[in-house]
């Protein structure tokens, strides 16, 4: 059964630029970043010829954020659970399927409890997540 992990847009980091939009969270018991896929802005590279199109080009700017940052929130949770015994949010690298009750590394080894990672962490990439922890 899967849960639909509630993730605030203020609990990620915002790792966007002028020209992409792009978001991320730490997981809680590696810390390694979990980010989203980058968003790019779509006057990226345009210089606004007047003061009047910068006015236009922020407020787009913001909308597009914005959406991007919804998107995010939502691609970025398909990649974190949260762990039933402490409440952290852990990537699915160190979220284990327990026999009993799916919890976190740490969790696990507190209780004395075994269990498989969602993902092996033998793999160094994701295909749905591919920039989990590389940079």
């Amino acid at each position: 059964m899967e849960t639909m992990i509630h993730i605030l847009p203020d609990q990620m980091a915002d790792n966007s630029s002028s020209e992409e939009f792009r978001f991320s969270i730490g997981c809680a018991e590696c810390g390694q970043p979990v980010h989203s896929l980058p968003v790019r802005f779509s006057k990226a590279g345009v210089l606004p010829p007047t003061d009047g199109k910068q006015v236009v080009y922020t407020a787009l700017y913001e909308r597009e954020k914005e959406n991007a940052r919804r998107l995010a929130v939502k691609s970025i949770g398909e990649h974190l659970s949260l762990c039933p015994i402490c409440g952290r949010l852990v990537c699915d690298r160190c979220f284990l399927v327990c026999e009993d009750l799916d919890m976190c590394a740490a969790c696990a080894m507190r209780l004395q409890e075994e269990g498989e990672p969602v993902i092996s962490p033998a793999l160094s990439e994701s295909p749905h997540n591919p920039d989990h922890g590389d940079q």
